[in-house]
């Protein structure tokens, strides 16, 4: 049967999400380097390590899942046998480290192919009025085909539900990374955007933000929108949408 993850919490945000200029991700003492892995055209193995700063060892899990996204924007995986690892179940003792070799077996792809690494921390054996809180990370991996893929991305902002809405659709062959979104209304002031989801818009996909709920906005409008990119930045003018 095959397992599938919906990743649109704020705890799957804080756990999930990947920010380009980081190097490793980390969540209660655990750490897991890179925090992105991109293989190249060809390219079949990497390995990523599992760094213990806590004063008790750890055990953890690693699975493999193919990764899109839906029509709302939110991420779902699905366990998949496409993505290998040894060891798939480890312990790390305090201030060790552990390489996790990871194998990609897919012979050939037409589009970039997008995966999540997730590692589950395993449960210790109970201690008497000791509560553990189990961590969760989740690294991306993309896997780029043969021929040249590039992202397309298109920005709207739409009014529903009674609230404006960052609205991204790709129409390319690639995701894009961002981050540090900031929209300048007219007049110079900056609307707050509300980043509570993961920062990649997948090839084929949408993903939409909620703009700060004050902001007074009108139909027909010129807001400029900045951003990094893992691949440039992003500085565009956004006619609003009329919406509804």
């Amino acid at each position: 049967m095959n397992v599938i993850l919906r990743l649109c919490s704020a705890i799957a945000l804080m756990l999930c999400a990947s920010v380009p200029a980081y190097s490793s991700l980390r969540a209660q003492g655990l750490e897991v380097s890179p925090v992105n892995v991109q293989f190249a055209p060809g390219q079949k193995a990497t390995t990523l390590t599992v760094t213990n700063h806590n004063p008790d060892k750890v055990s953890f899990q690693v699975r493999g899942f193919s990764w899109h996204q839906d029509a709302k924007g939110d991420d779902v995986l699905t366990q998949t046998d496409v993505l290998m690892f040894s060891p798939p179940i480890a312990t790390v003792q305090p201030g060790a480290s552990q390489v996790v070799r990871l194998v990609f077996r897919q012979a050939s792809q037409v589009g970039e192919g997008t995966y999540r690494i997730v590692f589950d921390q395993l449960p210790q054996p109970n201690e008497p009025g000791v509560i553990h809180i189990l961590i969760r990370l989740s690294i991306p991996v993309f896997a780029e085909p043969a021929s040249r893929v590039v992202p397309d991305v298109g920005w709207r902002i739409v009014r529903e539900a009674g609230r404006w809405w960052l609205v991204a659709t790709n129409a390319g062959t690639r995701h894009l990374t961002v981050s540090k979104m900031k929209l300048e209304a007219p007049g110079g002031h900056e609307l707050q955007v509300e980043v509570n989801s993961p920062p990649h818009i997948l090839a084929g996909a949408t993903r939409r933000w909620p703009i700060d709920a004050k902001a007074a906005l009108s139909a027909n409008e010129v807001v400029r929108l900045t951003a990094d990119a893992d691949i440039g930045s992003v500085d565009q003018r956004i006619s609003i949408d009329a919406g509804r």
